[in-house]
């Protein structure tokens, strides 16, 4: 028995040493050096071990079968290999790949700036937005310290490099909005509809732009919702302008937020002095519901609708009369509604489809004196996109869009309508970590002109040194003629207006500052134009016109600790013939040199935060019926210095921001225009509503409503 027992032991012990496999090797470097410290395991295991100083390593396992070798180290890409563990030595000399750092490795950047939580390579971030002074927590109004905008203070939207606000598209979860401002009113200019805490991502194209959008001559603002919040919150705001109150409630991975409020200027105005003779001081109520859904580890399913309601009420010189001295008045009550559905997830295991449908309506009823005129606007869009990523960084983009419009005048009976769709095919090829190009082809149908163009775009970008790189951008841009003049001039044969972008760009990239100056020039072709031959109208598209110009973008949150500032200056000149120009001129909207500093500080030990902006434009272009050169005055040049002042504290337990603001604190005069009487013995200028104006706010998040239902902590 004893004898039997020894042989059965003796065989097992020669079994279970047949069963146990040896692995060694050297992790290495692209250049072959061996890398230390790296994790070598056998997948789904405890077995395994680390590099020595040379990289090189061993380690035995019981394991047997068809294993997965592994090995991760900070800063490299993960390694994987299969391997037969059948009681032999191996030797696996591994090949560590060094992991993509994004402000080390290439990227398109020509006409392009980008602002998110979640990249580090940026010029703003979203808390920027309402944390820069002179914005008034306005997206568009931030980014007006960027280069390539201008200062336009009679008239709401984006004017870039020489292209005016119609040329300058804004687009949510790829979708685009047909009204991101609340309705213009005469010369006051209006806010974008849409708080900047909505989004998690702004990407701000001032030329050169993605194929996967189009009907923009000048640039594109692409704004990116945001995803499932942290928690469950409630935020009150009370403001020298209204008050405001959100509730956001967070499942495991669901959320559903509700966001109202109210604005009345009224007391506002009856305290602090304006340059306008208000009829109805302007009162304005939104709401708005925000769902989330998680509908797979990839998945994500967005929906939102909002809806706002402003009533207001202005006397206007009348220009008909020749002393200004008779007023028009001007009422506007405006409905709008928004909505919109999106749903993100990976298919067909590398694919990314990106799905998205939206409604949008804007009624305005309008009164001048006593004349009603009522107006509105309808579009639904429906869009689809899917992606495919090929290595470590290429990518592959195809899609398509549809928008059907509606947009009726009741009072002039006027109908126009628009059926628009476009497909895309764009590819982002690395050939290398310091070489990329961007090939994309956009082709767009219009049944509203009855017409069809192909647009081709190309970037290439280079990196010259470890945190700086070239970029060069063209590309062709399309955009239809004003639907007022396609209403006006029926028989006309329309043609999509065109703008053709040339980009040359140098930046140097680093987690605490950031230096780039870019160069372009756009032609313009096929511009609306309207020609008088022997006193007739012959309309067409046989305007001109051209951009050129550079500008100088640098931040720095290095030099001042807790400090950051960014210095922008833009040069411009550019004319154009189109419309109803007699020569080529410079347009109203395009000052020659534009340029902006802001400053902010923050001060931990008392959570004070106050930041600094100052604006400067040179004149710009007015028209003067008693100059016989078009467009030949131009107005003084413009000059604004805002505050900002953030206080962070609590309130119970509640987390609370006090903001205060003063716009154009010196109180400096500044005349964005001149209006003339009819026949040109009198005019007025076009100044800023009031010479400051003053904001402040009370915000309170109360913080977590948990129950029992919030599992997901």
């Amino acid at each position: 028995m004893r004898k039997l027992f020894t042989l059965i032991f003796t065989l097992s012990a020669l079994l279970t040493a047949a069963q146990t496999t040896t692995i060694t090797g050297v992790a290495k470097d692209k250049d072959g050096h061996g890398i230390p410290g790296v994790n070598i395991f056998i997948k789904d295991t405890y077995d395994g071990t680390t590099s020595d100083n040379d990289g090189k390593y061993s380690f035995t396992t019981e394991e047997t079968g068809q294993k997965t070798l592994s090995a991760t180290f900070l800063g490299f890409v993960p390694f994987e290999q299969p391997i037969l563990l059948d009681g032999k030595t191996h030797t696996v000399n591994i090949a560590m790949k060094e992991a993509v750092n994004e402000l080390k490795t290439v990227t398109i950047a020509a006409g392009a700036f980008e602002a998110s939580d979640e990249k580090k390579m940026v010029m703003l971030r979203p808390l920027d937005i309402v944390t820069t002074a002179g914005s008034s927590g306005d997206i568009y109004g931030a980014l007006q310290t960027l280069p390539g905008t201008a200062q336009v203070g009679e008239k709401e939207g984006l004017f870039v490099r020489g292209g005016d606000a119609s040329e300058a598209k804004t687009y949510i979860d790829g979708l685009l909005v047909d009204n991101p401002y609340f309705t213009s009113v005469p010369d006051v200019p209006q806010r974008g509809r849409f708080s900047p805490f909505m989004f998690k991502g702004t990407a701000f194209s001032s030329g050169g732009y993605s194929a996967q959008y189009g009907q923009a001559m000048s640039s594109v603002l692409i704004l990116e919702s945001q995803d499932l919040p942290d928690e469950s919150s409630l935020n009150i705001g009370v403001m020298s302008v209204g008050v405001s109150l959100g509730k956001i409630k967070r499942w495991k991975n669901t959320s559903l937020a509700a966001f109202g409020g109210y604005n009345d200027l009224g007391p506002y105005f009856s305290l602090v002095s304006q340059n306008r003779d208000w009829i109805n001081t302007p009162r304005a109520a939104n709401g708005s519901l925000m769902f989330r859904h998680k509908t797979s580890k990839t998945g994500m399913l967005k929906a939102f609708v909002s809806y706002s309601w402003n009533n207001l009420g202005l006397a206007m010189p009348d220009t008909s009369d020749p002393l200004l001295v008779q007023k028009f008045n001007f009422q506007l009550e405006n409905q709008n509604v928004y909505s919109s559905a999106s749903y993100k997830e990976i298919i067909l295991k590398s694919w990314t489809l990106n799905a998205a449908i939206s409604y949008s309506n804007n009624l305005d009823n309008f009164k001048f004196n006593s004349y009603p005129v009522k107006h509105t606007n309808s579009l639904i869009e429906s869009r689809a996109s899917v992606s495919h990523g090929i290595g470590q960084l290429s990518i592959i983009r195809f899609g398509g869009e549809y928008q059907k419009v509606n947009d009726e005048t009741a009072v002039y009976n006027s109908l126009f309508k628009e059926d628009y769709a476009a497909g895309f095919a764009e590819a982002d090829i690395y050939v290398t970590s310091k070489l990329v190009g961007r090939v994309g082809l956009r082709a767009e149908n219009s049944a509203a002109i009855n017409k069809m163009n192909l647009a081709q775009r190309v970037s290439l970008a280079y990196k010259t040194g470890e945190f700086s790189q070239v970029s060069f951008g063209y590309g062709d841009f399309y955009q239809v003629p004003d639907k007022n003049y396609l209403l006006s001039y029926k028989s006309t044969e329309f043609k999509f207006e065109k703008a053709t972008h040339y980009i040359l760009n140098f930046q140097e990239v680093t987690e605490k500052r950031t230096f780039r100056v870019e160069a372009y020039y756009k032609d313009y072709s096929k511009l609306f134009f309207l020609p008088t031959l022997e006193g007739k109208l012959t309309p067409g598209n046989t305007g001109s016109g051209y951009a050129q110009g550079f500008e100088f973008f640098y931040r720095d949150k290095k030099t001042f600790s807790r400090g950051d500032f960014w210095l922008s200056y833009s040069y411009l000149d550019t004319k154009r013939l189109y419309r109803d120009f007699p020569v080529e001129a410079t347009p109203t909207f395009a000052p020659k040199h534009t340029a902006s500093v802001v400053f902010k500080y923050f001060f931990p030990k008392i959570s004070f935060a106050p930041s600094i902006t100052y604006a400067y434009s040179s004149g710009r272009p007015y028209y003067n019926p008693n100059n016989p050169n078009f467009l030949g005055d131009r107005t003084r040049d413009f000059h604004n210095l805002s505050l900002n002042l953030t206080y962070l504290t609590s309130i119970g337990k509640s987390f609370t921001v006090l903001v205060f603001s003063i716009n154009n604190v010196p109180g400096i005069k500044n005349v964005f225009t001149y209006n003339y009487s009819s026949d040109g013995s009198h005019r007025y200028e076009v100044g800023a509503p009031s010479p400051r104006f003053f904001f402040f706010g009370v915000f309170i998040n109360v913080g977590s409503q948990k129950d029992d239902s919030d599992k997901y902590n």
